[in-house]
């Protein structure tokens, strides 16, 4: 939990605020991958990649 907070330090100090979008996006891929991988919607979410 300290990187996430130093991250959050860091973004608010420099003003890197487009850099929100992007670990969001990167998070919920992550998650989706994730819960999908032994589910019967699996198949589906493959076709998105």
């Amino acid at each position: 939990m300290e990187f996430l907070k130093d991250f959050w330090l860091y973004m608010k100090e420099r003003k890197k605020w487009w850099l929100v979008p992007i670990i969001v996006i990167l998070l919920l891929m992550g998650l989706i991958i994730i819960l999908s991988s032994g589910s019967a919607i699996a198949p589906f979410i493959y076709t998105l990649f």
